[in-house]
């Protein structure tokens, strides 16, 4: 893996230098562990004119889901607790012969923006931009397999959950299930903070389990993903509780399916962001839900449970292979309920047989 890191590290020197910046300063954590094998806490990632440093508030963590640096970094630890590794590696960017320095700064804080330059007055300070995060959209096969087992690990949580017994339990109770069998099946943890919603809250995007206890023919939305080695992935299936679900419970079951459908069908490298997001949001306005839809289909996944691309109307851009992203339409009828339907998928191309489906958890609509 340490010639997968150096390749990364090579690749952003070299936007760096054409960009006229000597050295980069990285703080945000999911970057930092892209870069460097691993973040600890509060840590950054110096790449120097003459040398690549990962600076650290203290000693590095031994738990084996917080990865080990690449070998080929120095460690920098810091000699005092309370400082900034920010600070302290702008200082060694000066003291290496560096002019200027490259910056996240859409992560750091004014404060500490301020700090670094004040550190290192000989330092000019140039924008860094989105330029990690560019690098991160297409992932390596190494990073699809952690995507891979993360998905079949949340298969799994959803799938004993499903077994069980859900009416008069709260969605609070249920989503803390959930994140504990994601743990007991081998994730590092919960991608996100999970989400269980019941009845009048079925369907509606991110929402916050409460102590509704769910009842009988109610629908029950689930969105849930799985932490493997840093990989965040997401699955997201709707089910009806105890009896054979309504006429229309079916019919926006159905209509949601579709468009999910459609959705996943348009992924192929060369297809625009926001074709992807017109072709399931299409099947859902056609039918008058225009205004009920969400202000995006799907999004990329990685280090990071939301990150490039994004999948709606007003994206710019296009997929390549080897880009994970997620399919997520929905409908909310407020006062009723609603539906979602989420994927997690791999864009490739048509001769490698298509779109991979990392999570299989059925779409079919059961009763419970």
């Amino acid at each position: 893996m340490s010639e997968v890191y150096a390749t990364r590290r090579a690749q952003l020197r070299e936007r760096c230098n054409a960009a006229g910046a000597a050295a980069a300063l990285i703080s945000c954590p999911a970057n930092v562990r892209y870069l460097a094998g691993a973040a600890p806490r509060g840590s950054v990632l110096l790449l120097g004119k003459s040398e690549d440093l990962l600076a650290c508030a203290g000693p590095l963590d031994d738990r084996p889901t917080e990865g080990r640096p690449d070998e080929a970094l120095t460690v920098h630890v810091l000699p005092s607790p309370g400082g900034d590794p920010a600070v302290t590696a702008a200082g060694l960017a000066e003291v290496q012969g560096a002019d200027s320095l490259a910056v996240e700064e859409h992560h750091l804080t004014v404060a500490r923006h301020r700090a670094v330059s004040a550190v290192a007055p000989g330092l000019r300070l140039a924008d860094l931009g989105g330029a990690v995060e560019q690098l991160r959209v297409v992932k390596d096969e190494e990073e699809i397999s952690c995507l891979r087992i993360g998905a079949e690990i949340a298969d799994q949580a959803l799938g004993e959950l499903l077994e069980s017994i859900l009416v008069g339990r709260t969605e609070r109770h249920l989503a803390l299930e959930l994140e504990r069998r994601l743990v007991d099946h081998g994730a590092d943890g919960p991608a996100f903070a999970t989400s269980v919603a019941t009845g009048p809250n079925s369907g509606r995007r991110g929402h916050r389990p409460t102590d509704r206890r769910v009842e009988e023919g109610d629908f029950l939305s689930v969105c849930l993903g799985a932490t493997y080695r840093g990989y965040r992935c997401e699955i997201g299936r709707t089910f009806v509780i105890g009896t054979s679900p309504a006429d229309w419970q079916i019919e926006l079951y159905d209509l949601v399916f579709a468009a999910q459908r459609a959705g996943r069908e348009s992924l192929a490298p060369g297809v625009a962001y926001r074709d992807v997001d017109r072709a399931a949001r299409q099947v859902l306005g056609s039918a008058g839900y225009a205004e009920a839809l969400p202000p995006l289909t799907g999004h990329g996944v990685g280090l990071e449970i939301d990150e490039d691309p994004q999948l709606a109307p007003a994206s710019m851009g296009k997929l390549d292979a080897c880009v994970p992203v997620t399919v997520e339409p929905g409908v909310h009828l407020p006062g009723r309920g609603g539906v979602r339907i989420d994927d997690t998928l791999v864009v490739r191309p048509e001769a490698d047989g298509g779109p991979e489906l990392l999570t299989i958890t059925t779409k079919e609509l059961l009763a419970l």
